[in-house]
């Protein structure tokens, strides 16, 4: 069976900069060493899997698709970069018709829509707490020549903040207990597994 995959680099619109991520397209379901086994694979941070919910599906046509990220080594429930990698497949590769799409996930409804600075993620906004400067300088100093006043992390997201190859996004904030985190993306890699 030929399975699409795609590498994109996801915070960017450069190619090798930003956080990459592989992205599957699935007609059908995959049983979970076979998720599994191909994240080992493409050997990136996620691997991400879209997959159709009803057989009357389409990828161009359909707003509504499963999605589920997989590191090399086990399942994540979400993953923002991968979520971007995932949406930009379906709106620029795929030529997705519609403006937003909804993901199920683990994590619940995800939402993505187009935008003229790029695609705009619905997410989840995780609590976060009060933190002194001197408890996260590793992550401040990622932020590079920005201005901290005011430290509130949440220990849930710390790895999401470590790219060494750079990126840019806008986040903006929503009452209800969401954010909206903008960002662009480069397409560096496309082609079919054999599975």
């Amino acid at each position: 069976m030929q399975l699409p995959v795609f590498v994109v680099d996801a915070f960017t619109v450069e190619s090798f900069r930003g956080n990459p991520a592989a992205v599957c397209l699935l007609e059908n379901e995959l049983d979970e060493e076979t998720h599994q086994k191909i994240a080992r694979e493409m050997n990136l941070s996620e691997t991400a899997f879209i997959r159709k919910l009803h057989p009357t599906d389409n990828f161009t046509q359909s707003s509504c698709f499963g999605l589920r990220w997989f590191t090399p080594a086990t399942e994540v429930p979400l993953c923002g970069h991968a979520t971007l990698a995932s949406s930009a497949v379906l709106f620029h590769k795929i030529k997705n018709v519609n403006k937003s799409i909804t993901f199920l996930t683990l994590s619940g409804e995800l939402k993505a829509r187009q935008a003229d600075e790029g695609i705009v993620m619905d997410l989840p906004l995780y609590p976060t707490y009060p933190k002194a400067h001197e408890e996260v300088q590793d992550l401040i100093q990622v932020l590079g020549t920005v201005r901290v006043q005011d430290i509130h992390y949440s220990p849930d997201t710390r790895k999401l903040l470590c790219s060494c190859r750079g990126g840019e996004m806008k986040i903006s904030l929503r009452d209800g207990g969401r954010v909206d985190i903008t960002g662009q993306t480069a397409l560096v890699l496309e082609g079919n597994l054999t599975i």
